[in-house]
């Protein structure tokens, strides 16, 4: 049993374990201890790790994280609280995403000048359960060793678990393979996006220039990919997963961002690729992350495959075959673009130097690229935020060119 004891009471006669108050049961009947933090309810999702060691809030509400389970490598997590500026998710109120959290040792009080909130009380305010006390370091190998598991975490004051059950329930929860989780958390209607980034003793900006028209494709966006978009003059227009190519051609973009998001790329792509096939025929300029990017191989006719225990963390190392620069970048997928089946007229652009994996593709007769990393980071480095200049160079020649 993987169980750590941090948490343990010191006596005069020695240390006494706490009484569990929290399990996480994985799928393939391992059962770990510790004790309940956030909300006082049930979290079944996919166990994935993250190697963050700081921005956990970001982490917590990028809507690409829906359906999982967060486990954190870094031990001190809520030690700087949270705000209500480094929310990522577009509805800020919204739950949708990251289902449950476990960290190694418990909630502290924050301390940071920009605390607006403890973090426990934030995730109970957000309905996100969590468990403390973890040996993070060993779940993390089991992942490593075997896998993202499905998983339930589950709470009980009384230190009553009925393990049985849990291990039946959590052995039949249904794969990550084929589900679309767009829906949960793509924007309603469309709307335009206008704040720029963050700046300290100001804020985030509003944009003020307007230089190309944007149509971002919202699988789940973060906002500072938008806030990127619009720091360099772009007007961003927002629209649903399931906007079709005539909607969108009918705003007249410049340029075409395909956003990041949760689930499987194939699920998602039996409505979202159609509408992408003719934007990309149409010679707009295209610009994808994450989801996107696996959207748009799907688009060309390129396959994408389940990875043993996925990228989720912000010191991953990759290689712009473009620039022969090695990048350290963000990284949050659990699937990846099967480069032996990309067409004749994609090149790979970018490369995981942690195992090879596909990270970036680009057309050779379209004006069209995608990423499979975060270069807008939040958190993370800002090594790539090139991309967007390319996204924006690109706009340029083929407006020049129209």
């Amino acid at each position: 049993m993987l169980q750590e004891t941090s948490s343990r009471m010191s006596t005069e006669q020695g240390w006494i374990e706490p009484k569990a108050t929290a399990l996480l049961v994985l799928a393939d009947g391992t059962v770990i201890e510790g004790q309940a933090i956030g909300a006082a309810t049930e979290a079944q999702g996919e166990v994935c790790f993250n190697t963050s060691m700081t921005g956990y809030e970001e982490i917590l509400t990028d809507p690409s994280y829906a359906g999982q389970i967060v486990t954190f490598t870094f031990p001190h997590i809520g030690n700087v609280g949270t705000n209500e500026e480094d929310i990522e998710a577009i509805n800020m109120a919204s739950a949708a995403g990251v289902r449950g959290v476990v960290v190694h040792t418990n909630i502290t009080t924050p301390s940071n000048w920009r605390a607006t909130r403890h973090f426990d009380a934030w995730l109970k305010a957000r309905g996100i359960a969590g468990i403390c006390g973890v040996d993070t370091r060993a779940l993390t190998a089991h992942i490593r060793d075997h896998g993202m598991a499905n998983a339930i975490i589950v709470s009980s004051n009384d230190g009553v678990f009925d393990i049985p059950a849990l291990k039946a329930r959590a052995a039949a929860l249904p794969s990550m393979d084929g589900l679309d989780l767009v829906p949960s958390v793509t924007s309603g209607q469309r709307f335009d996006w206008n704040e720029t980034s963050w700046h300290l003793g100001e804020g985030y900006g509003t944009r003020t220039s307007d230089i190309f028209h944007v149509v971002a494709i919202d699988f789940g966006v973060k906002r500072n990919i938008l806030r990127l978009l619009a720091d360099r003059g772009c007007r961003v227009t927002v629209v649903p997963a399931t906007a079709s190519a005539a909607d969108i051609l009918a705003l007249k973009p410049d340029g075409i961002f395909l956003s990041n998001g949760p689930g499987d790329p194939a699920a998602t792509g039996t409505y979202a690729v159609p509408a992408i096939r003719v934007l990309i025929e149409q010679g707009i300029p295209t610009f994808g992350i994450c989801l996107g990017h696996q959207i748009m191989a799907l688009a060309i006719g390129a396959k994408t495959l389940k990875m043993h225990q996925g990228h989720h963390g912000a010191n991953h190392p990759v290689k712009d075959f473009t620039t022969n620069k090695v990048e350290i970048v963000s990284m949050n997928h659990g699937f990846a673009v099967d480069r032996a089946t990309l067409p004749a007229n994609a090149k790979e652009t970018h490369v995981s130097l942690f195992d090879g994996s596909n990270c970036g593709i680009a057309l050779t007769d379209r004006p069209a690229f995608s990423v499979q990393h975060h270069p807008e980071a939040s958190p993370g480095p800002q090594d790539s935020h090139y991309l967007f200049d390319r996204f924006v160079a690109m706009m340029k020649t083929h407006s020049a060119g129209a």
